[in-house]
C-alpha cells in the first residue's frame, strides 16, 4: 500500500499545500530520495524541492545563506563544520545512512579481488579511473583513502579523472569515457536499474577507509514543522525500505 493511502486512511494527509521543504542532498542520494520525497509529497500535500550536488558545494552554499531547510551530507566532517558555525538546528542532527565503496567497470567485466595486489594500471589499459574530487567530495575522499591504505594511490594517481560529484564520475564510466570508476554501492545499483552499461567488479574492504556515514539535520533559521516532519519521515519504515532497496545501510 502506498504511503499516501496509509496516511489518508489515518486522517494525517492534508488537502492544503504547505510551504515547500527545500532539501540540499548529496548527489548519491538522488534515486532513493526522489522516490521517498514524491511519496511523502503525495501523502501530505507538501512539496519537496530537492537540490543535489557534491556535499562540499552544498555545505558552502548553506554557509553563504542559501535557503535550505534540510541538509543531507555524505560525510560527517561537512556537517561538523556547519554545526560548529551554528548553522544547523541543535538536536536535529542524526546519522541516517551508511554505504559501501565499489569499483565499477564499463560493460561486462570479470570480478577482481580488491587488495594491495590489485593491478589497476593493467585493468585500465591506458584509460582513466573516474572518481569524485579526491580532496573534497566524500566519495572521492573515501576512494583516495582506500587506495592509499592499500598502497595503490601513488601508482594510479596520474590516471585519475576527477568529476564534480560521484554521479558525474559514474556517468564517465557509463558512457565509456572511463573504463573504471570508484563510486558508492548505491550508485551502482541505481545505474544498473537505469540499464546503464556499468558492472560492479569489486567492493573495497571496510577497513580501507573511514565509515561512510550520511548525517542529516535541519538548517538553522529554516526549521519549519514541515521540514522537521520530512526529516522524521526519512527514518520511517517506508523510507527505510526504499533506502535499503537502493543499497544503503540504514543506521538505527
Amino acid at each position: 500500500m502506498r504511503l499516501a493511502a496509509v496516511l489518508v486512511g489515518l486522517g494525517i494527509a492534508s488537502p492544503a499545500m504547505a510551504d515547500p521543504v527545500t532539501v540540499f542532498a548529496a548527489a548519491s542520494l538522488r534515486t532513493a530520495l526522489d522516490e521517498i520525497a514524491a511519496d511523502w509529497s503525495e501523502a501530505t500535500g507538501t512539496e519537496v524541492v530537492l537540490s543535489y550536488a557534491g556535499t562540499p558545494q552544498l555545505a558552502q552554499q548553506i554557509e553563504q545563506g542559501a535557503p535550505a531547510d534540510l541538509f543531507l551530507s555524505a560525510a560527517v566532517d561537512w556537517m561538523d563544520e556547519l554545526e560548529s558555525k551554528d548553522l544547523i538546528v541543535e538536536g536535529s542532527r542524526r546519522d541516517l545512512l551508511g554505504n559501501t565503496l565499489v569499483l565499477v567497470a564499463h560493460g561486462p567485466a570479470e570480478p577482481v579481488a580488491i587488495g594491495p595486489d590489485l593491478d589497476l594500471p593493467r585493468l585500465l589499459d591506458g584509460g582513466r579511473l573516474a572518481m569524485a574530487l579526491v580532496d573534497s567530495v566524500p566519495a572521492g575522499v573515501y576512494g583516495k583513502e582506500a587506495l592509499t591504505h592499500l598502497g595503490l594511490w601513488s601508482g594510479i594517481a596520474p590516471q585519475v579523472a576527477q568529476a564534480e560529484n560521484v554521479r558525474a564520475a559514474l556517468a564517465l564510466v557509463a558512457s565509456g569515457e572511463a573504463p573504471l570508476g570508484i563510486v558508492y554501492g548505491s550508485d551502482a545499483i541505481a545505474s544498473q536499474a537505469a540499464n546503464e552499461d556499468v558492472s560492479v567488479i569489486g567492493t573495497f574492504p571496510q577497513d580501507s577507509h573511514a565509515p561512510i556515514t550520511y548525517p542529516a539535520a535541519l538548517v538553522a533559521g529554516h526549521d519549519s514543522p514541515e521540514a522537521a516532519a520530512f526529516l522524521d519521515h526519512l527514518s520511517s519504515p517506508e523510507a527505510r525500505q526504499v533506502f535499503e532497496a537502493q543499497g544503503f545501510v540504514v543506521l538505527d
